[in-house]
């Protein structure tokens, strides 16, 4: 991508009617635009970002066996009704609308009913289970004051996963493997070393839930942390019993505020039995499928990053979820810059290194500025002085180090 033929532009002040820094920074880089509070399209970059967020999710998800769908965001209410979850005295983010018929719909806040009666036609046999069913779905949650820019909002982008069972002996272990699945995500998009499995209030469903928390002073939840055992309690359950439960001590934990990355649940029948979903046994006995829900934000994830990560400069992308694995910014107008730049730029796209030419006509200053703004891992400038070296000045964008290597000590580098 040469950045004159980018449509976004980037922005020298924040924006006035944001305070979290996630939200500041992706505007200001022309990541995202914001429509209204709450909500948020992604331009370009960040989608970009966005679909390598998704990538490693699903690479991680296939590899476990799960299979991927998209339901429909629209929801027939009578479903919902069946499980008592329409009502807005007992679900209060509905967002619900009407066909010009009159007849009422849901705009899906998550998709355990539809997918419990889709699976009635298709699970008849204990032979037919387990099924593990993911989708990245838009979803649509009427949040009385959305905050937190991407991370809490209106509508966002989210990976859920359904699993049915013969039991809860085979949940469990398919719980383990989402378990493990998961901490390979958060380790893969940078977050690995700060992200804990916590345990949370299982509500109706469970005598625990388990949440993924990334230490952040941006979050929302406070939770006390075992460094030591790589777990951590949430505060909403932060009591004796719980400690007992899971062998802690209180004198080993540290307080923290955490953004809440992902979620995991056993919800056993608590579906299946409402919708009638049942399978039947090697005597031909029917029982109610089992089932466990797993809940990994991929917008959210992108703005946890970002809090993760930033620092004064602007953003610090991470080498496998960022836009582009080299930002070349070519400074200065003559012929031998602007001709050396370019014929970097097509070496690099033709070893597949995903490039981001800076070919605009602006000063050093603001190019430079630009470049710490959009996080992009590798920096490399070229410039009268490099061509009269014979080395380009490369800069890590992380660390700050800055080196000098030959375009082909360069390729090399970026292809290991």
């Amino acid at each position: 991508m040469q950045q004159t033929k980018l449509f976004t532009k980037t922005r020298r002040e924040d924006p006035t009617d944001e305070t979290s820094q996630n939200a500041k920074l992706l505007i200001r880089a022309g990541f995202v635009h914001k429509e209204m509070a709450g909500v948020y399209s992604f331009l370009p970059l960040g989608l970009k970002v966005l679909e390598k967020i998704k990538a490693i999710v699903r690479e991680e998800m296939n590899n476990i066996g799960a299979e991927e769908l998209v339901l429909t965001a629209l929801q027939d209410k009578e479903l919902w009704q069946k499980t008592d979850r329409w009502d807005d005295a007992k679900v209060d983010i509905w967002f619900k609308t009407k066909l010009k018929n009159g007849t009422e719909l849901g705009l899906g806040m998550s998709h355990e009913e539809p997918l419990v009666q889709i699976m009635k036609d298709h699970i008849k046999s204990y032979r037919d289970l387990p099924v593990f069913a993911y989708q990245f779905q838009t979803k649509f949650r009427n949040e009385l004051r959305p905050k937190s820019g991407i991370m809490r909002g209106r509508e966002f982008l989210m990976k859920d996963m359904y699993s049915f069972h013969t039991s809860e002996d085979d949940l469990d272990d398919f719980y383990s493997k989402v378990e493990k699945a998961y901490e390979r995500v958060y380790e893969r998009v940078g977050l690995g070393d700060r992200t804990f499995k916590t345990f949370a209030s299982g509500g109706i469903f469970a005598k625990y839930s388990h949440e993924y928390q990334t230490l952040s002073e941006a979050g929302e939840d406070t939770i006390y942390v075992s460094r030591a055992k790589n777990i951590a309690i949430n505060e909403e359950v932060y009591t004796d019993e719980v400690l007992n439960d899971i062998g802690l001590e209180r004198s080993e934990l540290e307080i923290a505020k955490a953004i809440e990355v992902g979620n995991i649940f056993k919800l056993g029948t608590r579906f299946s039995e409402p919708l009638g979903l049942q399978y039947l046994d090697e005597t031909g006995k029917a029982h109610p499928v089992v089932m466990g829900c797993f809940g990994l934000g991929i917008s959210r994830l992108m703005g946890t990053i970002v809090e993760t990560w930033s620092d004064q400069g602007g953003m610090v992308w991470p080498k496998a979820v960022a836009p582009f694995a080299v930002h070349l910014v070519s400074l200065g107008n003559t012929n031998d810059v602007v001709t050396t730049a370019f014929d970097l730029y097509a070496k690099l796209k033709s070893n597949n290194i995903e490039v981001l030419y800076d070919d605009r006509e602006l000063s050093a200053g603001e190019k430079l500025s630009d470049a710490d703004l959009l996080g992009i891992p590798k920096r490399v400038v070229v410039s009268e002085k490099t061509i009269a070296g014979g080395k380009l000045e490369v800069k890590d964008r992380r660390t700050g180090v800055v080196d000098f290597q030959t375009v082909e000590e360069l390729i090399s580098n970026l292809r290991q």
